[in-house]
């Protein structure tokens, strides 16, 4: 493989292995250090930085990326479960992500943030409606359901505990929204 090649294959797992690290490492704990994520991810902070110059641009990078992977799950969940099953899954995943994002705190409220926040909710609510269209192809939903009032309905799963308890609560609300989407 040419140098140039090479160089940029290097790059783009060294920047692969920051994201993944600094998604663990930030739902570990929120103020993890920058040069934490770098020693994890086997590489100096000087490749960090020039993959993410900022705390901040780290964070909304992992957001990003974490809200394609999800959107991105869809059909893969589909092929696997039924389609409630799948709805089940993918809302019980995005309560779990939600969680982690609701722990940056800071990072994600400023213009910066705003932007890539405001940009993952078109493909979010795509992913809903595809979930809810298979759910209504297989019966198991009232035809017409908006995928935007079910995000906010859903929006109490990542409002419970992160907890034993919190997790039953969590999968009771779901099983409760459901039986309102039933035909």
């Amino acid at each position: 493989m040419p140098d140039a090649a090479r160089q940029r294959s290097d790059a783009l797992k060294n920047r692969e292995a920051i994201l993944q690290v600094a998604h663990d490492a930030l739902a570990e704990s929120p103020d993890a250090s920058l040069n934490s994520i770098a020693k994890r991810a086997g590489v100096g902070a000087g490749t960090l930085y020039r993959h993410f110059p900022t705390r901040e641009a780290l964070i909304l990078e992992v957001h990003r990326r974490d809200v394609e992977r999800l959107v991105d799950s869809v059909p893969g969940l589909l092929a696997a479960h039924a389609p409630l099953d799948a709805l089940r899954h993918w809302f019980t995943t995005l309560a779990a992500y939600v969680r982690i994002k609701h722990g940056l705190g800071e990072a994600l409220h400023s213009a910066a943030a705003q932007e890539v926040v405001s940009a993952s909710w078109p493909p979010v609510t795509a992913a809903v409606r595809g979930l809810l269209d298979a759910c209504e192809r297989a019966g198991e939903v009232r035809p017409g359901i908006d995928p935007v009032d079910v995000i906010m309905l859903m929006s109490c799963l990542w409002r419970t505990p992160d907890t034993p308890e919190g997790a039953a609560q969590a999968e009771r609300l779901l099983e409760l929204a459901i039986d309102g989407f039933r035909p």
